[in-house]
């Protein structure tokens, strides 16, 4: 068919465009790309009765679905990959198990005390049979939680020990804070310990393991780490057991101190126990509570990541991608987001026979961005690659990054779509850390190579020990797709041999971000133009579950307000007051802060913010002046801490 003037006409006005704008403009305008686009998320249809708080997921030989559930009891799901999947229980009057694995006809589960096996041995489809295999002490503190099992290829199993909380982390009972192999006859061997709060762990493709870590004391950021037999992974409350029988080290709590103002990776230079993380995640950028680790098998499950590591995060209900390699011996290497949007907090992963990933979900008493309370989904790839950075690799005075599809090579080439800026974090008893010594590397040239599929980028300065936000914001591929995600985090604890960089170790353009206190919308003493007490004072403190103790508080229009909040949670806190109907839009902007996120106290800066007091951390409080709006009506009050914004929030209602 002979196409008409009036088609070809915006033809040559669009290529005129093109021409005249440059290749990357009309791809921006054209060509994105979305997660949905790729991976798609389907929810079980759970009987309302049922309440599947998930704290473990295993298919058995049949291809059915066995959920553990925080209350204790065992389903098994029959067809869960059908619309209309069919529950029965199987177990119950467990202890709030949070893990569950299959093998030979019977399940494995840790519970708060004890490693338990559950079978059917009648065949009626109820366990009858509850075997212990191994028991461990309990104080009752709540923050007791026990993980497990994984099993190694020898059929031993992994459990780990979580810390208490008595307004820090303890370890109260034996091996509390450990990593413990358990065989199925019932003989313990502790394996490693730093531990703090080690949700997820388990084996890559060379079957080495690994687990993951919650930010906390001592604990400047979530991060994953490759444990060994006799490693340390840095809290010193586990340390208090190595004096007795079957230790695999000889490290003494004592041998551990703050005072110096080190990094980990410094204080690992002179305590060779200690293990580094192979990857961190940036706390509240690469989410808040790191949970499940699942092994890519293959480029058939979710496109060309095969020997990479999927990661859940409870707090903000995604998954995220994990690549390693191994430099001087040693494993690092870069996170990048993969897929949010899940309906609760991720707990536990798994792949299904169908080859989607099932998701295991509960956010009571944790929280997340997810709004409901529990759910199990499944996450299938539709086949398509998504252009991605496949990964990153450390080279002796630079990064190479490698894509999923072929650049395209003039925005590919142009050196200011690139950055790479460094940070790191304290290592202290204070819970969590600040981004500190925080540097702008200066990328000095780059290379694309023949094939277009990757880049080399030539950075001065690298540092052994910090972590490396690497961003590739503006380059395209060949059908004009920006990067699903254009920005990968990279751990690096060792630079290749090679040629270095000729700019000294160290340099860089320093930045801190803004100071805290330049807000104006924190008023932490009586203002100088208050000549008398102030009209109404407001205490507000918090409620467990992610909530303040209350959801209304009401004032008269124009009063002058002393608003106390005191931070009795075991997290850290604030409240920002916005304008009416904006604590959604306040507390998104507040989860893209990135790396300005300390500094700014998590607060975004817009005009929909009014008034706000600091991040408070557990058991700190603080006073904040201000006058009410002269305009009657429900304004918010919301935690901006990355996530909290979903439940932790009320209304100022303005008469």
């Amino acid at each position: 068919m002979k196409p008409s003037k009036t088609c070809i006409f915006p033809f040559i006005v669009a290529l005129s465009l093109f021409t005249f704008f440059g290749q990357k403009s009309l791809f921006a305008q054209s060509s994105d790309q979305s997660e949905g686009d790729h991976f798609s998320i389907t929810t079980l249809n759970i009987p309302d009765e049922i309440v599947m708080e998930a704290g473990g997921l295993a298919f058995d030989d049949e291809g059915n679905l066995a959920v553990v559930t925080r209350r204790g009891e065992v389903w098994i799901v029959n067809n869960p990959q059908s619309e209309n999947p069919t529950f029965s229980r199987f177990g119950q009057s467990l202890h709030e198990p949070l893990g569950i694995a299959y093998r030979e006809g019977a399940y494995y589960i840790a519970q708060r005390g004890e490693l338990v096996r559950l079978e059917d041995s009648n065949g009626d489809g109820y366990a009858d049979l509850y075997q212990t295999i191994y028991r461990w002490p309990l104080t009752g503190n709540y923050h007791e939680y026990s993980y497990g099992p994984k099993f190694l290829p020898n059929g031993d199993m992994l459990v780990t020990l979580n810390l208490s909380w008595i307004g820090y982390g303890a370890s109260l009972t034996d091996w509390r804070g450990w990593m413990l192999r358990i065989t199925q006859e019932g003989e313990m061997t502790p394996f490693a310990t730093g531990l703090r709060s080690p949700l997820g762990f388990g084996l890559n493709a060379e079957g080495d393991i690994f687990y993951t870590e919650n930010e906390g004391d001592w604990i400047g950021s979530g991060w994953m780490t490759h444990l060994e037999e006799g490693d340390f992974a840095g809290h010193p409350e586990g340390l208090r057991w190595t004096e007795m029988d079957g230790s695999p080290l000889d490290l003494r709590f004592e041998d551990i101190d703050d005072s110096e103002g080190l990094t980990l990776f410094e204080q690992s230079q002179s305590i060779p126990e200690i293990k580094n993380p192979a990857t961190w995640f940036p706390h509240t950028i690469m989410g808040i509570s790191t949970s499940d680790i699942l092994l890519i098998e293959n480029d058939d499950q979710v496109g060309p990541f095969a020997g990479q590591l999927l990661v859940g995060d409870q707090g903000h209900s995604k998954i995220m991608r994990v690549y390693h390699e191994k430099v001087n011996g040693e494993y690092q290497g870069a996170v990048f987001d993969f897929r949010e949007g899940f309906q609760s907090g991720i707990v536990k992963l798994e792949w299904g026979p169908d080859n989607q990933v099932y998701v295991g979900m509960t956010s009571r008493g944790w929280g997340s961005t997810g709004r409901d309370q529990y759910g199990i989904q499944r996450m299938s790839w539709n086949g398509e690659i998504p252009f991605e950075m496949q990964k990153i690799n450390a080279e002796s005075n630079g990064f190479t990054l490698t894509f999923t599809k072929p650049v395209d090579h003039q925005s590919a080439m142009d050196i200011n779509n690139y950055s790479v800026t460094d940070f790191t974090y304290r290592y202290d008893a204070a819970y969590g850390s600040p981004v500190i010594n925080r540097q702008n590397k200066t990328i000095t040239r780059l290379s694309v190579s023949d094939d277009r599929m990757s880049v080399r980028l030539y950075v001065d300065g690298l540092r052994e020990g910090y972590i490396n936000e690497v961003r590739a914001g503006d380059v395209f591929n060949e059908a004009g797709q920006s990067l699903l995600h254009p920005v990968g985090y990279y751990t690096l604890n060792n630079l290749p041999e090679g040629e270095r960089s000729a700019v000294a170790e160290g340099t860089g353009v320093e930045r801190a971000g803004d100071e805290p206190g330049l807000s104006t919308k924190k008023i932490t003493e009586r203002p100088a133009g208050w000549d008398t007490e102030p009209d109404v004072r407001i205490q507000l403190a918090t409620e467990p579950g992610l909530q303040y103790d209350q959801n209304l508080i009401t004032v008269q229009a124009g009063s002058r307000i002393a608003f106390t909040f005191e931070n009795d949670d075991d997290m850290a806190h604030n409240v920002v007051i916005t304008l009416p109907e904006s604590a959604d839009s306040v507390g998104e902007a507040a989860m893209n802060l990135g790396l300005d996120a300390d500094a700014l106290e998590f607060v975004p800066r817009m005009d929909e913010v009014l008034f706000h007091t600091s991040m408070l951390q557990p058991g700190q409080s603080e006073t904040i002046y201000f006058e009410i709006p002269d305009t009657p009506g429900d304004y918010d009050f919301v935690c901006t801490f990355p996530g909290h914004h979903i439940s932790m929030r009320g209304v100022l209602r303005v008469y």
